[in-house]
């Protein structure tokens, strides 16, 4: 538990949620921290007194608040104050003004209140509140660590359930920002990309470099997991890079559901983070339940991975296409990077005798990896699976060679 108060910015539109705010304000207060109540609205007069008004969040945006108020549109408001209260609580965090952030709100106020909380760093405290939290939250959390707390009934005057919840999700932030994170040993950090059917490689190659003394991130490539890798690389944090499953890209180009964008293999090449890149599972294609499959692809090779789960087998003239994507991104490496080639199958269900086993299919990758892939960038083919222990050795001593190579210099990374 921490030690001294903490102050625990309390963000949203005052003029319509104002008493809803100040309800979680004092629930806050009791509890021993102090509040910067915010006010990020901009209709009506705040319902309740602020500590910081709209204008002071719009100025420090850059805002013309009262130009968009006199407009009356409020899809440019919502825009314009998520924006500026993004802008206005990052300097808070970084002058260690408050020490969490908690908002509530409906479809605007989430917007902007999840909008400021995703211009703060990853492992501050930051909980939403929302109408919209049992459903699709990834637009609002994007890549970082936003707690979505359902609020269940609209958040609209204080009833016997908004009562509860609302108490709740107070003692929550407070919670938060009491807990003292324990210390834990300051070793430089790689990431790693992995799937179920890529985990035996990178944990036998997560060993070998824990044992060469770097601490090992392991991202889900499920979209998001991709997107959140590709930014804490960009911001700087990593040593290097061990991307076995770039499985995302099969989905970004065929369809899928786990895309995790068209920028998915550049933050390493930006930042000159020396990195291994394999082809990782770039034979499947995720949907959903079986009955969600688009009806254009029937036909094609498919495998339950579970219920709500199925999994396409990529196709030769995609597989050609998924290989010349890889080698132009690793073409645009600035640092040192060497590509890995699993021969016999690029995941578990992919090896001879397995549902997913295409041998013109993977010729059609690997050749195309080759064809593209600029002279003097180290590649490396091996006669195994990907899950073999020497194809994770390999992978895991060509980084500590480039690691070497390029040692880790934060202070000149971001």
């Amino acid at each position: 538990m921490r030690a001294t108060m903490s102050t625990i910015a309390v963000l949203g539109t005052l003029d319509t949620k104002g008493h809803e705010h100040a309800y979680v304000a004092d629930i806050i207060r009791a509890r021993g921290h102090r509040v910067l109540l915010i006010d990020a609205g901009s209709g009506d007069t705040p319902q309740v007194t602020p500590d910081v008004t709209r204008e002071q969040v719009a100025a420090a945006g850059g805002v013309d608040l009262a130009g968009i108020m006199a407009r009356q549109d409020r899809g440019e408001a919502v825009a314009a104050m998520a924006k500026a209260a993004g802008a206005y609580l990052s300097s808070l965090v970084e002058s260690g003004a408050v020490q969490g952030v908690i908002s509530l709100g409906g479809g605007g106020g989430t917007a902007i209140g999840t909008a400021a909380m995703r211009a703060l760093p990853v492992g501050f405290p930051k909980l939403m509140v929302s109408t919209l939290a049992a459903g699709n939250v990834a637009p609002y959390v994007g890549t970082k660590d936003i707690v979505m707390f359902p609020s269940i009934v609209d958040v609209s005057g204080i009833n016997r359930i908004s009562r509860v919840l609302l108490a709740r999700a107070a003692g929550a932030i407070c919670g938060m920002v009491e807990t003292e994170v324990p210390a834990g040993a300051d070793k430089p950090l790689i990431a790693a990309s992995m799937f179920g059917n890529t985990t035996e490689c990178v944990n036998a190659a997560k060993k070998i470099l824990e044992d060469a003394g770097y601490e090992v991130l392991v991202f889900h490539a499920t979209g998001t997991g991709g997107r959140i890798m590709e930014s804490l690389i960009e911001s700087g944090m990593f040593a290097g890079v061990l991307d076995v499953t770039t499985t995302e890209w099969a989905d970004e180009l065929v369809g899928g559901i786990l895309g995790a964008g068209p920028a998915r293999l550049d933050a390493a090449g930006k930042t000159a983070t020396p990195a291994i890149v394999t082809p990782g599972c770039l034979d499947m294609v995720n949907f959903g339940e079986r009955a969600t499959v688009p009806a254009k692809f029937e036909g094609r090779t498919f495998y339950i991975h579970n219920p709500q789960v199925t999994l396409m087998r990529t196709n030769a003239v995609e597989c050609a296409e998924l290989g010349r994507i890889l080698a132009e991104k690793v073409n645009a490496y600035r640092g040192p990077v060497t590509v890995l080639l699993p021969a016999k199958a690029i995941s578990i269900i992919s090896a001879d005798g397995k549902p997913f086993h295409d041998a013109e299919a993977d010729a059609a990758l690997f050749t195309a990896i080759k064809t593209h892939l600029k002279p003097g960038i180290p590649l490396i083919e091996m006669d195994c699976a990907i899950n073999a222990t020497e194809f994770a050795a390999a992978c895991a001593k060509a980084l500590l060679g480039h690691l070497e190579q390029a040692p880790f210099q934060p202070e000149h990374q971001g």
